[in-house]
This record gives structure tokens, sequence and C-alpha cells, in this order.
């Protein structure tokens, strides 16, 4: 069965280089067009249907997420990009997948095969069936009690920002800055708190998603995050980590 891509790409050698590499891995794959601009992508969205798209973030007249605002695109999405900045942004679209130029052929593969996984079975996959059959019946937290001085108020978890341990402290930061001391451990929270909203990014840290600000590799596998509020310490996610990592943001 072929698979019909689109490439939206404002280099002609990194066209080039992704056409070879795509044929090269994978003899199914048929080039449908390769396109330069927003502009001409969004007309040609609006009258022709791809099985994949490979999208690059920097194109010739503009960012590629404002193709989004104007024309409704429900074909799987590949990111290709040569700078880590815009990886949030490219997941809370339709993306299987976000790629750092120069592609390298086995990142590639691994895209390709997430892409005929979900293709191919139209199903959601086993583990996340699990976990979703695991947790139909799990209530979980929606408000924490904090305390500043003698006063006592009540947070809920659209306020907070992360969760933070340091030393023998577990402090609740919000939002807007404000940081408290809670009486629980990260470990506790882990169980209490939505997987779909938080995760635990190391040791020290669980994040909601929208105060992951940016992401940085710091090696092929490591990730270096940056939060908001910024945190006062570096937060790097771990090999063994970051796979769970990915997962969570595409979910």
């Amino acid at each position: 069965m072929m698979t019909k891509v689109l490439i939206i790409e404002d280099e002609k050698p990194a066209q080039d280089h992704l056409e070879r590499i795509l044929k090269k891995v994978d003899s199914s794959v048929q080039i449908l067009d390769k396109i330069d601009s927003v502009k001409t992508a969004v007309t040609w969205l609006q009258n022709h249907q791809a099985d994949l798209i490979f999208m690059d973030i920097h194109l010739a007249d503009g960012i590629s997420f404002s193709i989004f605002d104007q024309v409704k695109i429900q074909t799987p999405i590949i990111f290709t990009t040569a700078y880590d900045a815009y990886a949030i942004q490219a997941f809370k679209v339709n993306s299987i997948d976000y790629l750092l130029k120069p592609i390298d052929e086995d990142d590639l593969i691994q895209s390709l095969q997430k892409f005929k996984t979900i293709q191919s079975k139209q199903q959601i996959p086993t583990d996340l069936l699990l976990k979703a059959l695991q947790n139909t019946n799990k209530i979980y937290q929606e408000r924490f009690i904090v305390h500043r001085g003698e006063r006592m108020m009540s947070v809920t978890v659209d306020q907070i920002a992360y969760f933070e341990g340091e030393d023998r402290y577990v402090y609740l930061v919000k939002k807007d800055g404000s940081k408290f001391i809670i009486d629980y451990r990260l470990s506790d929270l882990e169980e209490l708190l939505d997987p779909t909203l938080f995760f635990r990014l190391n040791r020290s840290f669980i994040a909601h998603f929208d105060a992951i600000a940016s992401m940085l590799h710091v090696s092929k596998s490591r990730i270096k995050i940056e939060l908001q509020p910024l945190a006062k310490r570096d937060i790097i996610i771990s090999t063994e980590n970051s796979q769970s990592f990915k997962k969570w943001l595409n979910q």
C-alpha cells in the first residue's frame, strides 16, 4: 500500500535530502508534492489530500503553524526543524513526531513506523488502553489546601505550574510564581494527580503541561526543560525517562 506524502519545506537541498532518504528507507512512499511556503501549502491543502505530511516549521513566508489558522488539517504530521524551541507547540497540533535536522535515517524509520502503526491499527495502543481501563474509576485530586502564615487557601490544579522537591520539603508553585510548602511527597503526588496533565520530569519536579516553556536536547536522548515560572536549577530528563516524556506530550 502506497503512502502518499506531502513535503512542506522551504530549502531545496532539505527537500531533496528528505525525499531521497524517504525513498531509501521505505519503497512504499510516493511524494505527491514539495512546497516551500505557507501560502502555497494552504492552497494545496484546500484542494488535495495526503496520507502523511512532513512539515518544516520555518518556511519562506512565515512559521508553518499559521497554516493551521487558515485550513483544517486532519492528516498526521511529522515536523522537521533545526530548532527545539517549537516542540511544545508542535505537539499541540496533530503531530505524531518531531525530527531535528539533519534528519537521521534511524529516527525517520521510527517515525514512519509510528505512523504506520497508527494507520494500520486504527485503535488505541494496548498500553494506553490498559492504562485507561485501570483509571476508569479513579478520581484525581482537583485542589490543594496551602498556608501562608495564619491564612489558608485552596489552590485548584489549573492554577498549579509545578511541584518541586528540595531538601526535605515539597513546594507547590503556582502559575503566578507564588510558592507554598505542602505536606506531600512527590511520590504521593504522582498517584493523586491526573497523568494527562502532570508529568514527573525527574526526582525533583512534577510539572503541569502548560508550565513547560521550552525543551532542548542536551544529548541524543537527554532533554533539558525550562519551566514557567522559571525554576532556579536545571531540569534534565534522563535517557530512561525521555521516551515516556515524549509519549506524554503526544497523547
